[in-house]
């Protein structure tokens, strides 16, 4: 691709801090875990944060410590990454899929109170795109109905509702550094909560249920190997400390792109500003208007790869994905129409006015061929 859809953005700093850690004897569990925990625990304002090898582990880790379990139900957005429905049927728990609302993408609240039933037992919460949900409405359901809230904020670092971070409302919170997120670790995730008999059951279940007071090879509980290296701490370190660049640098793009597609009448640009937040930009997503549909979205989406512009749809419905079968008859009538016409188009920190200006060009052209 001439543009890729997405690009880590990694500097010298960060490739001597990897270097710098693997001429230690400490690979795993060591000093850098403990240095990335504590940052991003003071980044988000929470008090403890547990380390993992990816944002599904994390979410995973939330579900199990919080004695969610057989046949429990977790009301999930079904417009999200599948991550985090499966992390819910890990347990043997029922994902049940609740619609967005078209503005922001989002878990619509409004939806939510007619699907809990007496075997509900959590709302996970996700912040889709790096937009931040209106946490409040859903922590006063969660308080009615005696629900947890576990936030997956695994798109949505540094992203801010009503002056809190994202990820500091419920009673766990994930996030995740793949490598287009807006920090990466390479492979990654964080769980952050303010529940210290949480955090350290967490501890224990990422390293095969081993508690720090016990011996090397005493385990109390069935656990996982969800353990992230030191050196992929080492480089979660670094990109933390360039964290206000980096979401202002991505906001700069995500303008670039709004200035440049604005004038286009058969596209939906995302929101640049959401009352009361602040976002951070994971994506740039557009959808097409009015009458087209999914196969004019992805006719336009091989126009624009056949030019060497990465692009993909973001998301496909997961309540109609093959594993999901059993929950096909869901009825989801924003999320289905909505994510029908979604396209992200490249973006990453480094991403150029010219580049942008190229795939707005490609755009208009690709969208007189739909007509």
């Amino acid at each position: 691709m001439k543009i890729p859809l997405s690009q880590p953005d990694i500097t010298e700093a960060e490739i001597e801090a990897v270097t710098a850690v693997l001429r230690t004897s400490r690979l795993s569990l060591g000093p850098k875990l403990e240095e990335f925990e504590h940052a991003m625990a003071s980044y988000v304002g929470m008090p403890h944060a547990v380390a993992v090898n990816s944002g599904t582990s994390g979410l995973h880790l939330c579900v199990r410590a919080l004695g969610i379990g057989d046949e429990d139900e977790v009301i999930v957005p079904s417009f999200t990454f599948i991550a985090a429905a499966n992390a819910i049927r890990y347990e043997r728990a029922r994902p049940v899929f609740v619609d967005i609302e078209p503005h922001t993408l989002n878990l619509d609240p409004e939806k939510i109170e007619a699907a809990i039933t007496p075997r509900t037992r959590a709302i996970m919460a996700v912040h889709s795109f790096g937009v931040p949900l209106p946490i409040d409405a859903i922590l006063a359901i969660a308080k009615r109905h005696d629900l947890f809230v576990i936030e997956d904020a695994c798109e949505a670092v540094g992203a801010e509702y009503k002056g809190c971070q994202a990820g500091s409302f419920g009673h766990a919170a994930v996030f995740a550094f793949y490598p287009n997120k807006q920090v990466t670790t390479g492979e990654g995730g964080m769980i952050v909560t303010g529940d210290v008999a949480l955090a350290c059951r967490m501890r224990a279940l990422r390293n095969q249920g081993r508690y720090d007071s016990d011996d090397w090879f005493q385990h109390q509980e069935i656990g996982y190997n969800y353990r992230i290296s030191e050196i992929n701490c080492a480089l979660g370190i670094e990109q933390l400390k360039r964290i206000s660049e980096i979401l202002s640098r991505r906001e700069e793009v995500a303008k670039a792109y709004h200035r440049e597609l604005e004038d286009i009448r058969e596209l939906i640009l995302p929101p640049i500003h959401v009352a009361g937040s602040r976002i951070s930009w994971f994506v740039y997503v557009v959808r097409l208007a009015g009458n087209f549909t999914a196969h004019h979205r992805d006719k336009l989406m091989s126009y624009l790869q056949s030019e060497g512009i990465g692009c993909a749809r973001y998301f496909a419905p997961i309540h109609l994905q093959p594993s999901y079968a059993e929950w096909r008859e869901t009825h989801l009538p924003v999320t289905e129409s909505e994510s029908a016409r979604t396209l992200a188009l490249p973006f990453f920190n480094r991403l150029s006015q010219a580049q942008i200006s190229e795939v707005g060009k490609a755009l208009r052209s690709g969208l007189r061929m739909l007509d």
